[in-house]
């Protein structure tokens, strides 16, 4: 975040989205997801939750077009601002945040990648769960099958949902 909008505040088109990245960081942080599904509870293991339900989130707003292409922007750079100062927080380095950050968004988007190539295929959504949730931890059946199970729900939940309502914060 530059100088000028830590004085001044986020613009007010980001402000507007961030009803909607505070569910999505909620639906992220769930305990059922580290406690069902065997997800790692660790910083490495929440930030692959908050980002797989951000990628199903911008999977949606893709899905929208034109109608939702700048907010999909501007939710992407709240992530990205969440992660800036969440590194800074946690004792990083001014000269090596950038480059941290990149290998997030790096990693968010192999996510999107994967997950809108495996869309309606169950066994390539669960392979694609597998690298990209579990990563090095090696998961039971079980674990990828629940994520899987629960990611899948939570996309066609996003898919049913009106923009509006999406764009208000409602992850219905």
């Amino acid at each position: 975040m530059s100088l000028v909008q830590r004085l001044f505040g986020r613009p007010p088109e980001r402000q507007a989205l961030l009803p909607l990245y505070a569910a999505v960081v909620r639906e992220g942080r769930d305990p059922a997801w580290f406690r069902e599904g065997g997800v790692p509870d660790t910083l490495e293991g929440r930030f692959d939750m908050v980002s797989a339900v951000l990628a199903l989130v911008l999977l949606r707003l893709e899905a929208a077009g034109d109608a939702a292409r700048r907010e999909s922007v501007l939710l992407a750079e709240l992530f990205i601002d969440d992660m800036d100062s969440s590194l800074r927080e946690l004792g990083t380095g001014d000269m090596v945040v950038g480059k941290k950050v990149g290998k997030l968004m790096g990693a968010l988007g192999g996510r999107l990648g994967s997950f809108r190539d495996s869309e309606g295929d169950a066994g390539a959504f669960e392979a694609a769960v597998r690298r990209n949730v579990f990563r090095d931890a090696p998961p039971s059946e079980e674990a990828v099958a629940t994520v899987a199970r629960r990611l899948t729900a939570l996309r066609e939940r996003l898919e049913r949902s009106a923009l509006a309502s999406l764009l208000a914060g409602e992850i219905a």
